[in-house]
């Protein structure tokens, strides 16, 4: 099993929304992927960060059964439908991935 663990700071204003907006529509977009791809056990996002450092305003957490299951998450076309929006509102990127 893979842990994908992702932390995006916002950009104040981008697409005519609010970061606490766009925070809002990566969260639901993010979390519609679970189910819909092989491989991905569950997908998490929250926007309600008590603290964090470096400063972050979203968090995804994702499981996966292995790292091709990963890559495929990632290559996928629902996937990067998300990320095409992602790199309009957000202003900066963390990444992390590990085995469980």
């Amino acid at each position: 099993m893979v842990r994908h663990l992702v932390m995006w700071t916002l950009k104040e204003e981008a697409e005519g929304a609010s970061a606490l907006e766009n925070g809002a529509k990566m969260k639901e977009m993010l979390e519609l992927l679970n189910g819909r791809i092989e491989g991905l056990q569950h997908l998490e996002v929250s926007y309600d960060i008590i603290a964090a450092e470096p400063e972050c305003h979203i968090v995804l957490c994702s499981e996966h059964d292995d790292v091709d299951a990963l890559n495929h998450y990632q290559g996928h076309p629902e996937h990067q439908a998300c990320v095409s929006f992602v790199k309009k509102v957000a202003s900066g990127r963390k990444a992390l991935d590990y085995v469980i």
